[in-house]
C-alpha cells in the first residue's frame, strides 16, 4: 500500500474498533466501573498490570481484585490496615501472586501520599516526545520501598530493552481523548503525541505485514521504529492506531 492508501485502511479500522462495543471483550472494561479519577487510576493499572494471557482470565481476576479491594481501589490503597492485606495473599494470576500484590498496594499509597499520585509521577520526567523515560523512572520511584525481587519483572523498562506494553497500554487509557467512551482522557499533563503504541504479539505481526515495523523482536526497538511510522501517519495521535493494529490481528486474524 502506498501511504495514503494505508492510512485511509488504518482510519477506518480505528473508526471500527475504537467504539464502545471493544469493551465487551477487552480488559480497560475494568476501570470504566469507576467514576472517580483515581479510582480509575488504579483499577486501571492492576487491570493493566495482569492484562497478558488469555482476556477473559485477564477480566475474571482484575474483577476479582477489584472485589478484594472492597470494589474501592483509592480508599482501599489509602486507609488499608495490616489485616486488610492478609486476604489479598491468596490472589494469583499467572506469574503475579499475592505477594505481588500486597506490594503494589504498599507502593501505590507510596505514590499519591509522597509523589503527588500517577499522572504527577509519570509527568514528572516526561520528555518532548516520549514517555519511555518517564516509565523507567516510574520503576524506579515504584520499587523504592522494600520488595522481593521477584515482583520488579512485573513492571517493565524501556530503558533496558523492553517494549513496556502493558504500561504503554495503560497510559493509552489515560490520555487519549475519551470521545468515543473507550480511553478516558483523564490525565492533562502528558499529551497524546507523546504515547508509544503498546505492542505485543497481535499488532507487532500486523504492523510487519502492513511495513509498519521491520525489527523482528517486539522490544523496545521495535517499539522506536513503530512509533516514528505511526506518528507520520497521525502526529497527534499516533496511538489511535493501535486499535486497527490489534483489532486486524486478534480480531481478523490479518
Amino acid at each position: 500500500m502506498i501511504k495514503m492508501e494505508l492510512k485511509e485502511f488504518l482510519e477506518a479500522k480505528v473508526l471500527q474498533y475504537n467504539h464502545p462495543r471493544f469493551l465487551e471483550s477487552d480488559p480497560i472494561q475494568i476501570p470504566h466501573r469507576f467514576s472517580g479519577k483515581e479510582d480509575i487510576e488504579i483499577s486501571a493499572f492492576l487491570t493493566a498490570t495482569i492484562a497478558w494471557g488469555n482476556r477473559k482470565s485477564i477480566i475474571n481476576n482484575a474483577s476479582r481484585l477489584m472485589q478484594l479491594m472492597d470494589s474501592a481501589p483509592m480508599e482501599f490503597v489509602s486507609n488499608y490496615e495490616a489485616h486488610d492485606l492478609e486476604k489479598l495473599l491468596g490472589f494469583v494470576h499467572r506469574t503475579f501472586n499475592g505477594e505481588d500484590l500486597v506490594y503494589f498496594v504498599k507502593s501505590l499509597r507510596n505514590i499519591y501520599q509522597n509523589h503527588g499520585g500517577l499522572e504527577a509521577l509519570f509527568a514528572k520526567t516526561q520528555q518532548k516526545d516520549s514517555v519511555q523515560a518517564a516509565i523507567s523512572n516510574f520503576k524506579e520511584v515504584f520499587f523504592e520501598l522494600p520488595h522481593l525481587h521477584r515482583t520488579t519483572k512485573h513492571i517493565s523498562d524501556p530503558l533496558k530493552g523492553s517494549a513496556a506494553k502493558r504500561i504503554n497500554m495503560f497510559l493509552r487509557w489515560m490520555v487519549r481523548d475519551a470521545t468515543t467512551g473507550v480511553d478516558f482522557g483523564l490525565w492533562k499533563q502528558i499529551d497524546p503525541s507523546q504515547l508509544s503504541c503498546p505492542l505485543d504479539v497481535h499488532s507487532g505481526n500486523v504492523a510487519r505485514k502492513l511495513k509498519l515495523l521491520q525489527r523482528k523482536q517486539n522490544d523496545a526497538k521495535a517499539v522506536v521504529e513503530l512509533d516514528g511510522n505511526l506518528r507520520k501517519l497521525d502526529p497527534k495521535d499516533p496511538v489511535k492506531y493501535d486499535f486497527a493494529l490489534f483489532g486486524l490481528g486478534v480480531f481478523e486474524k490479518f
